[in-house]
């Protein structure tokens, strides 16, 4: 159980770190504490923490020590959250290569290390439903209230829209497991792996999330309550934490204020500018700097992932340097040390990895027989080891070598990046999200709502543009259903900026010309494929 016994040390070792420089941080002189008063700069103006230490600066003596304690009792310690992507769940063998039980699985080794570590903090599944995997949360009791009703361990939800929200909360609130948060993400403008929905775009999703908010919470308290009752353990509390936020795309101080402000959002996510906050991120300098000179060209939807899922991509990483290297060499794929991505069986009984030399030369045989065409042999060499590509830079930031010397960077910033110039600050980057600073972000960049938009149309573009080899029916459907949500879309911003202050004037202005040219677009695409039905 090894998987699950380093998961466990390496958070423990974490939460270690962050009592340890809490307990330093509370128990510090406070007026001569130059990382204290880091702290308290990092925070918004409107901080209540910041009202609160300035009544402290100017108190009596005899006001002091209870003003202190007071201050002391809403300073709160850092969450140790973890992610578990919930399709990197390979079955595991012993060393006779006899399948172990279904609890060997990573994602489910993963699980079982974060629940029974010390780490206090969240478990965020992302990237859909594995049945398996949230069943097995059921096993542990840190999931679960204890007798005041208080959940040690919370779970949070990485989800696209409402109705996935609904389904997968309520199939948790029946094992008596409670969805502390819903993390919305965008499905196209955000990093790593994308999951483009059918054409529905992030300002209608959150209007339905702010409209159903209450029977959100209603539906799966009571749900979970029953579930509770019928385990014969304790229940939660009258007001447990539930919180939705969003994340994916926001550059500015007031895109940000009016997401959380409009949509009645608990928080939002800021994920791919922190890559150039070398404070907060471990990003090795060559990469940086490929990332400072990249073109917003360069910032591309690519097939990287072996899972088989969109993958937000930087073109001129070393990664991909490596693979088109290894592909002009007659040398496509890489060696498979790692073997988190191995899920195909194609032509194997026990699963191998997509972006390995072994599958790579399996496919170029087949290439060679006339068994598929050059489009889907692109397709399969551009597969790229995650597994070593996305850990090096890290390593390489620590002054390390990878093992076996496999150097070569993936990285995955989402398309916002594009527009942000230089390397900053941590004081600098949260500056620029609270507003107390404006950061050299590119003038040309669209709002948030656009930039989405306009990564949607492009991928509508692209699906109306490839070659339908079967199922045209069926494709023509899909394709119909996608730009009428994007229609639908698209006239609800145009209602909402012709009565709400979404941005300054200018932008409003802006982004009047800039959605009636994409609805024009979108109208323009016609259903007269290119189809060969063989």
């Amino acid at each position: 159980d090894y998987r699950a016994k380093r998961v466990t040390a390496y958070l423990d070792l974490t939460q270690s770190l962050v009592e340890e420089q809490f307990n330093k941080l509370i128990s510090t002189d406070w007026s001569n504490s130059t990382e204290f008063h880091k702290y308290l700069n990092l925070l918004p103006e409107n901080a209540e923490l910041l009202n609160l230490f300035a009544k402290l600066e100017t108190a009596t003596e005899a006001e002091k020590f209870q003003l202190k304690e007071e201050f002391k009792s809403k300073l709160s310690m850092g969450a140790v959250d973890v992610n578990i992507m919930t399709k990197v769940d390979k079955l595991n063998y012993d060393k006779d290569g006899q399948e172990l039980p279904r609890e060997y699985s990573d994602a489910l080794s993963a699980l079982r290390g974060f629940a029974q570590s010390k780490a206090k903090g969240s478990v965020v599944f992302s990237a859909g439903m594995n049945p398996a995997l949230y069943g097995y949360a059921e096993q542990f009791s840190e999931f679960y209230p204890n007798q005041f009703g208080e959940i040690s361990k919370g779970i949070i939800l990485k989800v696209s829209d409402y109705r996935s929200a609904l389904i997968q909360g309520k199939f948790l609130a029946k094992k008596g497991l409670w969805v502390s948060e819903f993390r919305i993400e965008s499905g196209l403008n955000c990093g790593g792996h994308a999951f483009a929905t059918d054409g529905f775009l992030i300002g209608p999703i959150l209007e339905e999330f702010k409209t159903n908010r209450s029977e959100l919470f209603q539906t799966l308290y009571e749900t979970c309550q029953k579930a509770l009752q019928t385990k014969e353990a304790n229940p939660l509390s009258t007001s447990p934490t539930f919180k939705i936020t969003y994340q994916g795309g926001i550059g500015t101080a007031t895109e940000d204020s009016f997401l959380r402000e409009y949509y009645e959002l608990d928080g939002t996510g800021w994920g791919s500018p922190f890559l150039l906050v070398p404070e907060a991120t471990s990003v090795d300098d060559d990469t940086l700097e490929r990332l400072l000179k990249a073109k917003k060209s360069d910032f591309y939807l690519s097939h990287a992932s072996p899972l088989g899922v969109p993958f937000n991509n930087l073109r001129t990483s070393s990664g991909e340097e490596q693979r088109i290297g290894r592909v002009e060499k007659d040398r496509a794929g890489s060696p498979c040390y790692k073997k988190f991505l191995m899920n195909n069986t194609e032509f194997t009984e026990q699963p191998i990895c997509t972006a390995s030399r072994q599958y790579q030369n399996l496919k170029a045989k087949q290439f060679q027989a006339g068994e598929i065409d050059t489009v889907e042999m692109e397709k399969v060499q551009a597969k790229d080891c995650l597994c070593e590509g996305l850990s090096a830079p890290a390593i390489l930031a620590a002054g390390e070598t990878p093992r076996r010397n496999l150097t070569a960077v993936t990285i995955c910033p989402g398309p916002n990046l594009a527009y942000f110039k230089g390397t900053f600050t941590l004081k600098e980057m949260a500056d620029h999200i609270y507003g107390k600073l404006n950061l050299n972000v590119d003038l040309d960049r669209p709002h948030v709502f656009v930039k989405e938009l306009q990564l949607y149309v492009n991928y509508l573009k692209k699906e109306f543009e490839t070659k339908i080899t079967e199922k045209v029916a069926k494709k023509e459907v899909y394709l119909e259903k996608f730009r009428n949500n994007l229609i639908e879309g698209v006239s609800y911003y145009q209602d909402m900026i012709s009565s709400v202050q979404v941005d300054s004037d200018d932008i409003l202005q802006k982004m009047k010309g800039q959605f009636l040219n994409l609805k024009n677009e979108i109208e323009s695409f016609t259903l007269s494929l290119k189809a060969e039905v063989v």
